[in-house]
């Protein structure tokens, strides 16, 4: 860690004056936004535990688009330099059926860009920037007891108390369901996507990222590290799937590739191994009544999954990071009460920006609300 960290100083000054013992947090998944949490909290200098229920440190998905927002947390976390060399820069377009570049106009070129990254590396750097000694595998938490002055998490029939309790175990989250329940995640009906990393070959370098074509499809492809293509296809109201997951993939890129555009698309996915390719029903979270108790927090997806076609959940989720730890820093009694209410107004923005894209009808209506989303989210973010 780099000690020379702002955050870090203050949080070692107050310690040394006010002889603090470490605090104690259990954070709850090993995805991207639980283990920069774990990170984060290192800053402040809390004694991090994280619980991962699978059985080893393993990516969800192919590639992510980082926004400088997410980028400036690594840079906190001193890692920011590590991320940029994993990924590939991209200059997004939207694009017609057709091949017809489109753009929406008066817009900074910056809500246009962003990194893309392959998860698995990324993974892995955060999992060892957390500490793999922190990281319990094969940790299934069933539920949890708040006190006063701690929190019991509950693990079979162990009992680990901790001072903080974090829930970034995602969509499906468990400490979620012992918050809220009845809070379960539901089916974003008709909402599928396909996606799979390939080797790069012949196709376009600066890539074809957000193509609309019709019957309510997206899809396209782009670099997400040197010598890897990403290519993906979603579909809104999907109707009944047949055949292989490829071949349900084909279909629907037909209607983003016409005469002869982007029949690198089909390439790519034709190529593919079955195996290897990732269908996803997306599922979304229920607006919740709460995020926070005294003691614990939800954060990411666990707290606010929405539909990935804003491609930007990574990079709000890691937006939530940076704001617990500032929060938790300022030594407020009620800072997690502080996190949950900047961060749920910032959703209800988002929700709304959501939906406007959800429903464009076409590749320039979906630019023009695209960019609106992108230029709010980078002129809004926190500076934390």
């Amino acid at each position: 860690m780099h000690l020379k960290s702002s955050v870090f100083r203050y949080w070692l000054v107050r310690r040394h004056h006010r002889k603090e013992r470490m605090m104690r947090t259990v954070i709850v998944g090993a995805g991207l936004v639980g283990l920069t949490t774990a990170a984060s909290l290192r800053l402040l200098g809390h004694e991090v535990t994280v619980l991962e229920h699978a059985p080893r440190v393993r990516a969800v998905g192919a590639g992510i688009g980082l926004w400088p927002n997410a980028l400036r947390e690594f840079d906190t976390l001193g890692i920011g330099d590590e991320v940029r060399r994993l990924g590939e820069p991209t200059d997004a377009w939207f694009y017609d059926a057709a091949g017809n570049p489109k753009r929406a106009a008066g817009y900074d070129a910056s809500a246009y860009r962003f990194l893309m990254v392959p998860r698995p590396e990324l993974t892995t750097l955060l999992a060892d920037t957390t500490g793999r000694d922190r990281i319990r595998l094969g940790a299934h938490v069933t539920g949890y007891t708040e006190y006063d002055g701690r929190v019991e998490v509950h693990l079979g029939g162990e009992r680990l108390r901790a001072d903080l309790l974090i829930g970034a175990d995602g969509v499906y989250s468990d400490v979620r369901a012992a918050m809220v329940p009845g809070s379960a995640a539901v089916e974003h009906e008709g909402n599928y996507a396909w996606r799979a990393v390939v080797p790069s070959g012949g196709e376009r370098p600066e890539g074809t990222m957000v193509t609309i074509g019709g019957e309510r499809t997206r899809g396209g492809y782009t670099r997400v590290a040197k010598g890897q293509t990403m290519w993906w296809v979603a579909q809104f109201d999907s109707g009944e799937l047949s055949g292989s997951k490829r071949d349900r993939a084909l279909r629907r890129a037909r209607h983003v590739a016409e005469s002869g555009w982007h029949d690198e698309l089909l390439e790519l996915i034709a190529a593919t191994p079955e195996e290897a390719v990732l269908e996803n029903q997306i599922m979304l979270v229920p607006e919740l009544p709460r995020w926070t108790t005294g003691r614990v927090a939800l954060i990411g997806d666990a707290a606010h999954g929405l539909s990935p076609h804003l491609a930007a959940g990574g990079t709000l989720g890691i937006e939530d990071a940076g704001v617990l730890r500032a929060e938790l820093a300022s030594g407020s009694a009620d800072a997690l009460a502080r996190y949950e209410s900047v961060r749920r107004a910032r959703f209800e923005k988002v929700r709304e920006h959501s939906t406007a894209i959800e429903y464009a009808v076409g590749a320039a209506e979906s630019a023009e609300r695209y960019a609106a989303f992108s230029d709010w989210m980078l002129t809004t973010a926190p500076a934390t």
